[in-house]
């Protein structure tokens, strides 16, 4: 049985001081879903989020909860609640307390608060931290108590604004873990906003790609990784050589200087368009049996693989690989048609180059660190 629409975004637009923040936006999210709204800072996502709590009134279009238009329910009274960066508790108040704040606030008896918030506790691994101060937790378990408070009240959805940023990365990588297991023993559905595209690619059923105030891409993780729909997208997840390549005819396409197979179709004859190859799919073999071959001007290790940056007639291609090269080394690449994908060209296409500007700044960075050795 299909899951139905709890949040439903419509047409919506908000401006600040002039400034357009959102245009247009349509979003609908499926109930239960883990939806991570991904982009850069100032795409819109932070306004997205605030628009479905109840926090920013767009200036137009309408925000649909269950089918009910909700435009004007206040924060407080949507089945919503939110876990901001900062995670805002009351630091006066115990663990217990700050558990049990909106259940007190919605008058709810004693006996209830007491068994949730042993539940909401057990469930985040905080059993016994009842009476502890808040201000004496870590990083994480301080979070763990805001995500407690928030489940605490039988929430439709929860709301998570870049709750991950303030923790180092193995914490975050652990919480990460801990969020996709708690959202998927709830039931609950969470909308999660990063601009970390890790974070987005391994905790979300659904990826929203947002910048310029615009939906660029909504899919699964894979889709999004696998097929991008436009050079942002391509460029944003993961690492990419964005080429620029013409459509010979279907599943023909060329670019860096011969004709290649590929899976893609529907593009006019002759079509310009942005050729996109994943680095870790690119076979490295001695240059007289590559499709490509380039010299290596960067190598640099990554403890899984290496990233060799190679100039190939001007330019530089990044592959990923268990083998390391050597600068100055000349090497062959082999595409298979499944390692290539197509993309129509689009506003970002001038946007998104080669590696140079990469490479330039590994050399700077070497360089800087040869100065510093000579220096001490």
């Amino acid at each position: 049985m299909e899951k139905q629409s709890i949040i439903s975004l419509q047409n919506i637009a908000v401006s600040f001081d002039g400034d357009v923040v959102l245009r247009d936006l349509n979003l609908s999210i499926q109930d239960g879903e883990f939806v991570t709204l991904l982009g850069p800072s100032g795409c819109g996502k932070t306004t997205t989020l605030r628009v479905i709590g109840g926090f920013v009134t767009p200036d137009s279009g309408d925000v649909f909860f269950n089918g009910k238009r909700i435009n004007d329910l206040p924060p407080y009274k949507r089945n919503v609640n939110t876990i901001f960066q900062k995670y805002a508790l009351f630091p006066h108040l115990n663990v217990y307390e700050n558990v049990a704040f909106g259940m007190r606030v919605h008058k709810k008896k004693e006996a209830e608060i007491r068994e949730r918030v042993q539940e909401m506790l057990k469930m985040v691994n905080l059993s016994g931290f009842d009476k502890r101060k808040v201000d004496s937790l870590s990083g994480g378990q301080q979070q763990r108590v805001a995500i407690a408070r928030a489940l605490a009240n039988h929430p439709k959805v929860l709301l998570l604004d870049e709750p991950l940023g303030a923790l180092d990365l193995k914490l975050r990588k652990d919480m990460q873990a801990e969020l996709k297991n708690i959202q998927q023993q709830t039931g609950i559905t969470f909308i999660f906003v990063t601009h970390d595209q890790e974070e987005a690619l391994s905790m979300s059923d659904t990826v929203v790609v947002m910048d310029k105030g615009q939906i660029q891409q909504i899919g699964t993780p894979q889709d999004i990784y696998n097929e991008p729909k436009n050079a942002f997208v391509a460029d944003f997840i993961g690492e990419s050589n964005i080429v620029d390549g013409v459509m010979h005819a279907n599943y023909l396409v060329e670019f860096a200087g011969r004709k290649f197979d590929c899976l893609d179709y529907g593009f006019e004859k002759m079509e310009p368009v942005d050729v996109v190859i994943r680095p870790e799919d690119i076979k490295v073999v001695p240059p007289m049996q590559g499709h490509i071959s380039g010299e290596v001007t960067s190598v640099t290790f990554k403890g899984v693989h290496y990233e060799i940056i190679v100039d190939v007639e001007g330019f530089k291609w990044m592959i990923q690989s268990t083998e390391s090269q050597r600068p100055g080394d000349v090497i062959g690449m082999i595409l298979d048609p499944d390692d290539i994908h197509i993309m129509k060209k689009s506003e970002y296409s001038s946007e998104v180059g080669d590696y140079s500007a990469f490479s330039d700044e590994i050399y700077e960075e070497v360089h800087q660190e040869e100065q510093a050795g000579g220096e001490a």
